[in-house]
C-alpha cells in the first residue's frame, strides 16, 4: 500500500498526515501531480539517504548504489487477475494468447524488441503482471493501444485490479484458508482486502457444484455438466452449508469517507460474507455473538482465525512512486506513528483466536515503525511465550527478500543518529532536554532483554527484484493473555508547547556572524500546525466545513460513569490516553481485563440508538479523500463556495450533514425479513427456489424493516452479527449482496422482485427449471450482448437462434440464463449465468452497458457498437414521413440549403454526417458520465439508443478511460499515494 495515503494518527487512517506532517499522500505540495513529474524532482535528501545507508545493512558502495538508483525509478506498472480463481485464469488466458504475441513482434526503431509484459515470479498461478513499457512506446503502437483498451474494460468490471506487487504480498503469508474469520484493520482503498476476499470464497463454486449434484435427484433438480476446472479445490473443507462459504471478512478503515471506497471496490466481488466497518483500529470493538442454547447466560464475542494489520506509516518505500517524499521525509514522521502502531498491533493480538495469526505490514524501511513495533507489541502481551514471530523464509520462494534487522539506531528530528536509549537520557542529563530528542522512547531501540527473533520477519527493498519497499511480520497467539499497561518508558509523552519552546531557545546557541537572530523554533509547530490540502480551487473555509470524524469509544470519569465522546469537550490527546482503561472479552476464558494506556472499550458498547435520519452522507469525491479537515471550524468556515459575508438569502446556509447523536454520519439499519414474509413467500414459489437455500438470510436496509426496492442476501454468520449488535454502537458501513431487485411488471401473476446481476451466481443454482433458459453458442449470445431489448411479437423470437422457442413460451418475468460450456466449435470454455428479463414484447440481458462491452471484448474479441432496439413504432412511422416530406422540398432549393419546419437554412448535413456514429440507425441516446468518461446511459425505451464508448473503440479513437482513469499506462498503479 502506498502509504501516503495510510498516514495519520488515527489507527486505520489515511485521511491524514502524520505527526511529522509528512507528504507522499495524493498529489504532494500544491497538488502536484508527482506521476507526470517524476523525472522533474530532485530525489535527494541527506538525512533519509545518511540513515538508511548506516542502519540497513548494504553489504558495500556497489548494492548502496544499485538501492538508491531504483528508488529513484519509476515503478513497473503492475496488474493482478482478480475474482474466483477459474474465471481469473479464464481472464490471463486471453492476455497470454491474444495481446502477449501481439506486443511481442513490436521492435524499437533499432529493432530491440518490445518487451510485452511479463508475470510476476513469485506470484501464483501467474495471475500477477507487470510491464516497464514506457508510456510514449505504448501510446504509438497499435498492438499496445488493444492491449490497454483490454486493461481498461476489465479493470471497469472488476476483472483485473491496479496493484502494486509487495502490495500483494501480505495476504499471500496468511495461510488464509475457506471458512476462517479474518480482519483486516486498516483496508482502505481494499485491494489487500479484495485478495482476503477471494481466499474466504476458494473453491467455493466447485463445492456448491458438487453438492448440486449430488442432491440433484433427491430435489428434483436438474445438474449442469460438469465443467473442467483449473481451480483445484478441496472438497472437503467449508461444507456445513451445502458447498457456501462460510467464512468472514470485515474490512474496517477509520475514515468514513475512504470506507465508502472500500465498498466501492470490494462489492464488485458480490460477497454475502463481507462486513465493511469503520472504526479507529487502535480501539477496535468487540462484537458479541449469539449465545449458545447450551449456554444462553455466557456471554460470546468474536475472536478472528487471521488478521491484517497493514498500518499507517511513514511510507518512505513508496519513493517510487511517490516523489515528493524525497522532499518531505524528515525523521520524525516515523517518530510520531510508532505509538499508534504498538496499540494497533496489541488490539490485534487480543482480537485473536489462540492459535490464530496477524500479518503486520508497512510500505516503511525504518526499524522504528518495524522491528521496534514487532518487539513492543511482543512485550506488552506477556512475552514470546504469549506471542512467536513465525518463520516467513518459506514463503513465496521465488521472492527476494532480507531478513529482519537484529540492531539499529534511531535518527531524532534534528538528523542525530542514537545507537541507545541510554545515550539519550545521558545527553539529557548532561545538556537538558531537547525538542528534537523529546519523542525518542526505550521501546524505539533495540530490547536489551529478549531475544526476539527478527530475523525471521521480512524486508523487501527496491533493488532486490525492482519493486517498492516493505516489511511484513507473521505472529502467532500462542495463549490468552493480559496486555500490560504502556510503560512510561515506552509512550510519547510530549510537553506542553510553550515549555517545549522556552527550553528550545534556551538551548539555542549563540547566533554566528552573519547567521539570523531569529532562527526557527521547531516547538512553535505544536501550537498551530499548517495544513495542506489538496483542492486548489476550495477556499480554506470552505475545505474546513467538516467535522472529522471521531470513534465512539467511552469514556471512564473518576467516579465510575461512562460518557460518549460527544459530552466530552476537548480533544483527545495522548496525555489523555494513559489514563484509559480497556475492556476486552474472550471466548469464556476471561471474562473481563482492565488495560491501563488504551481507550476503553466497551464490549457491549452501551451507547445510545442510532437516531433515523431522512438523509445518508455520501462517499467523497474522487480525489477528496484525503483532505484535511477541522472541527470545531474557524469563523467562516461554514460558508460554501459561493457565499460571502453579508449574503442575507435564504438558500446561502449551506445544509448540515445528518449525524446521530454521537456525531457519526448516519447510515441505514441493516434489519432481517422472516422466511415467512409475503415477498420472500412470492419470491420462493416464482422462481420455485429449493429447499437447500436458506430463506432466513435475507435483509433490508430501512427502519421499517419492510422490503421497498432492495432485498439483500447475507451470510448466518453476519446475520448473527448485525442482529446481535443492532443499536449497540458499532458502526457497520456495508453488509450483504444484492439479491432482489424490484421491477414493474406487466401482468399479475408475474414476480415483481428480479434477481440482481451481484447476487446471480449464488442463487442460480437453487432456481428451478420453469426459469431457467440455457444457451451454448457463442453467436446467440453475442446477439443478446449487442442488441437490447430484441423483439419476441411478430416472429421475432426466430431471429434468437437456439433459444428463440424457449424465452417464447416462458412466461414473463426474470429468468435464468445459463451459458454451458460445450465442445462445439461454435461452444463456450467457460460456465456463465447472467439475468435474463422477459417482458410482453421483447427481451433483455440485465446488464449495464461496461459490463456488455467488456464480455463482447473479452470473448468476441468485438468492438461493435450496442444497439437499443426498444423504439416506438408510431414513432418511427411519423418520423420516417416527415423526413420523406423534407427530402421532396430539399430537392426543390438551391445546392447548399435545405428545408427544416418550412424554413430554409444552410446544409449542415455534411458536418454532421463526419461526426456520425458508426451505427447507421437513428440514436436519441441519454449522455451519461461512466467509468470510461463518456458512457450512453439508458434512454426511455420508445427511442433508440447506440454506445458512444463502443463506437469510439470501432472507430480507433481514445474513449477517456485509459489517459483519465488509468494516467494513460492502461490501468496499472495509476493512483497517486498508492494502491493498496
Amino acid at each position: 500500500m502506498g502509504r501516503g495515503n495510510k498516514r495519520g494518527r488515527g489507527g486505520g487512517g489515511r485521511g491524514r498526515q502524520g505527526r511529522g506532517g509528512g507528504g507522499g499522500g495524493r498529489g504532494g505540495r500544491g497538488g502536484e501531480d508527482n506521476r507526470v513529474s517524476f523525472e522533474k524532482v530532485e530525489k535527494h535528501n541527506e538525512k533519509l539517504e545518511r540513515y538508511y545507508n548506516s542502519v540497513l545493512g548494504l553489504a558495500d558502495e556497489e548494492e548502496r548504489h544499485d538501492f538508491w538508483a531504483a528508488l529513484k525509478r519509476e515503478l513497473p506498472n503492475s496488474f493482478r487477475f482478480a475474482g474466483s480463481k477459474g474465471h481469473a485464469l479464464a481472464v490471463q488466458k486471453l492476455l497470454k494468447t491474444r495481446y502477449v504475441p501481439e506486443i511481442s513482434k513490436i521492435s524499437h526503431y533499432d529493432g530491440t524488441p518490445v518487451e510485452p509484459p511479463q508475470p510476476v515470479p513469485w506470484y501464483p498461478d501467474e495471475l500477477a503482471w507487470w510491464m516497464t513499457t514506457p508510456k510514449n512506446v505504448i501510446r504509438r503502437f497499435p498492438p499496445f493501444a488493444a492491449f490497454q483498451k483490454f486493461l481498461v474494460s476489465e479493470t471497469s468490471v472488476g476483472n483485473i485490479s491496479r496493484q502494486e506487487v509487495v502490495s500483494m504480498i501480505p495476504p499471500l503469508v496468511m495461510d488464509l484458508q475457506p471458512g476462517m474469520t479474518v480482519l483486516d484493520m486498516c483496508a482502505a482503498p481494499g485491494s489487500k482486502a479484495a485478495q482476503l476476499l477471494e481466499m474466504v470464497h476458494n473453491g467455493e463454486e466447485a463445492r456448491v457444484r458438487k453438492s448440486l449434484k449430488d442432491h440433484a435427484k433427491q430435489d428434483g433438480r436438474y445438474a449442469s455438466p460438469e465443467v473442467k476446472s483449473e481451480d483445484a479445490a478441496d472438497m472437503e473443507i467449508d461444507t456445513s452449508d451445502n458447498g457456501r462459504a462460510t467464512g468472514l471478512l470485515i474490512a474496517n478503515d477509520s475514515d468514513y469517507k475512504r470506507s465508502h471506497m472500500l465498498i466501492h471496490q470490494l462489492k464488485r466481488l458480490s460477497s454475502p460474507n463481507l462486513i465493511v466497518t469503520n472504526h479507529d483500529a487502535t480501539m477496535y470493538p468487540s462484537i458479541k455473538l449469539p449465545s449458545t442454547p447450551e449456554n444462553p447466560a455466557h456471554n460470546r464475542y468474536l475472536k478472528f482465525d487471521r488478521i491484517l494489520a497493514d498500518v499507517p506509516c511513514s511510507g518512505d518505500g513508496t519513493t517510487r512512486k511517490n516523489a515528493n517524499l524525497w522532499q518531505d521525509w524528515n525523521p520524525g514522521n516515523a517518530l510520531g506513528l510508532y505509538i499508534t502502531q504498538v496499540r494497533i498491533l496489541v488490539r490485534a493480538l487480543q482480537m485473536l483466536k489462540t492459535g490464530g495469526r496477524v500479518v503486520y505490514s508497512t510500505c516503511s524501511m525504518n526499524p522504528v515503525e518495524n522491528e521496534a513495533v514487532i518487539a513492543s507489541a511482543i512485550e506488552r502481551c506477556g512475552g514470546l511465550a504469549k506471542v512467536q514471530l513465525l518463520p516467513s523464509d518459506d514463503k513465496l520462494p521465488l521472492l527476494k527478500r532480507r531478513p529482519g534487522l537484529k540492531d539499529w539506531s534511531v535518527m531524532d528530528k534534528s538528523g542525530k543518529v542514537w545507537s541507545t536509549f541510554e545515550k539519550v537520557k545521558e545527553h539529557e542529563e548532561d545538556y537538558g532536554a531537547s525538542v528534537y530528542t523529546d519523542r525518542l522512547v526505550e521501546g524505539m531501540f533495540p530490547p536489551t532483554n529478549a531475544d526476539i527473533p527478527f530475523e525471521r520477519c521480512m524486508r523487501v527493498y527496491a533493488h532486490l527484484q525492482d519493486t517498492g519497499g516493505f516489511f511484513i511480520a507473521i505472529l502467532q497467539k500462542m495463549s490468552e493473555f493480559r496486555a500490560k499497561p504502556e510503560s512510561d518508558s515506552k509512550k510519547i509523552e510530549p510537553k506542553p508547547p510553550i515549555t517545549s519552546i522556552i527550553e528550545e531557545i534556551e538551548s539555542k546557541p549563540e547566533p554566528k556572524d552573519g547567521e539570523s537572530l531569529l532562527p526557527k523554533i521547531e516547538a512553535a509547530d505544536a501550537l498551530t500546525r499548517p495544513t495542506e490540502s489538496n483542492d486548489e480551487f476550495v477556499s480554506a473555509a470552505a475545505r474546513q466545513n467538516q467535522e472529522n470524524p471521531t470513534s465512539d469509544g467511552t469514556l471512564t470519569m473518576p467516579n465510575g460513569r461512562k460518557r460518549s465522546r460527544d459530552e466530552t469537550a476537548p480533544v483527545e490527546t495522548e496525555e489523555s490516553s494513559s489514563s484509559k482503561k480497556l475492556k476486552t472479552q474472550d471466548d469464556g476464558n476471561e471474562a473481563e481485563m482492565k488495560v491501563a494506556g488504551e481507550a476503553e472499550i466497551d464490549v457491549v458498547m452501551e451507547t445510545r440508538k442510532l437516531s433515523t435520519k431522512d438523509e445518508v452522507d455520501e462517499p467523497a469525491e474522487e480525489g477528496m479523500e484525503n483532505r484535511n479537515v477541522h472541527y470545531p471550524p474557524p469563523p467562516g468556515a461554514e460558508l460554501d463556495l459561493t457565499t460571502r459575508p453579508g449574503d442575507m438569502r435564504s438558500d446561502s446556509r449551506p445544509k448540515q450533514q445528518q449525524r446521530n447523536r454521537s456525531g457519526q454520519q448516519f447510515e441505514e439499519p441493516f434489519k432481517y425479513i422472516s422466511g415467512d414474509h409475503l415477498e420472500v413467500k412470492s419470491v420462493e414459489k416464482f422462481y420455485n427456489l429449493s429447499p437447500r437455500f436458506p430463506r432466513d438470510r435475507f435483509m433490508v436496509r430501512n427502519a421499517q424493516g419492510e422490503p421497498a426496492k432492495t432485498i439483500y442476501y447475507t451470510s448466518a454468520l453476519i446475520r448473527d452479527i448485525l442482529t446481535e449488535n443492532e443499536g449497540k454502537g458499532i458502526k457497520f458501513i456495508h453488509g450483504g449482496v444484492k439479491m432482489f431487485m424490484k421491477q414493474d411488471v406487466q401482468g399479475p401473476d408475474v414476480c415483481k422482485w428480479r434477481i440482481q446481476s451481484e447476487g446471480m451466481p449464488i442463487l442460480e443454482g437453487y432456481v428451478g427449471e420453469e426459469r431457467v433458459v440455457r444457451l451454448y453458442h457463442k453467436e446467440t449470445f453475442r446477439k443478446l450482448l449487442i442488441e437490447m431489448f430484441p423483439k419476441l411479437a411478430d416472429d421475432g423470437w426466430k431471429n434468437l437462434g437456439e433459444i428463440g422457442e424457449r424465452v417464447r413460451d416462458v412466461p414473463m418475468g426474470c429468468c435464468v440464463l445459463r451459458i454451458e460450456p460445450s465442445d462445439h466449435e461454435d461452444g463456450f470454455d467457460e460456465r456463465m449465468v447472467l439475468p435474463l428479463w422477459r417482458s410482453a414484447a421483447s427481451l433483455n440481458l440485465m446488464l449495464a452497458k461496461e459490463d456488455r462491452t467488456a464480455m463482447l471484448l473479452r470473448i468476441f474479441n468485438d468492438t461493435t457498437p450496442l444497439v437499443n432496439n426498444s423504439t416506438n413504432k408510431q414513432k418511427i412511422e411519423e418520423s420516417v414521413k416527415k423526413q420523406d416530406d423534407e427530402e421532396d422540398e430539399r430537392k426543390s432549393v438551391a445546392s447548399g440549403f435545405v428545408v427544416e419546419n418550412g424554413e430554409v437554412k444552410v446544409d449542415t448535413s455534411s458536418a454532421i454526417e463526419a461526426a456520425a456514429p458508426v451505427n447507421d440507425r437513428s440514436t436519441d441516446a441519454e449522455i451519461k458520465p461512466g467509468p470510461y468518461g463518456v458512457v450512453t446511459g439508458a434512454a426511455p425505451e420508445d427511442q433508440p439508443m447506440t454506445d458512444v464508448k463502443a463506437e469510439k473503440i470501432a472507430k480507433g479513437e481514445d474513449t477517456g478511460g485509459p489517459e483519465q482513469q488509468l494516467n494513460g499506462t492502461g490501468g496499472v498503479e495509476g493512483q497517486l499515494g498508492g494502491v493498496s
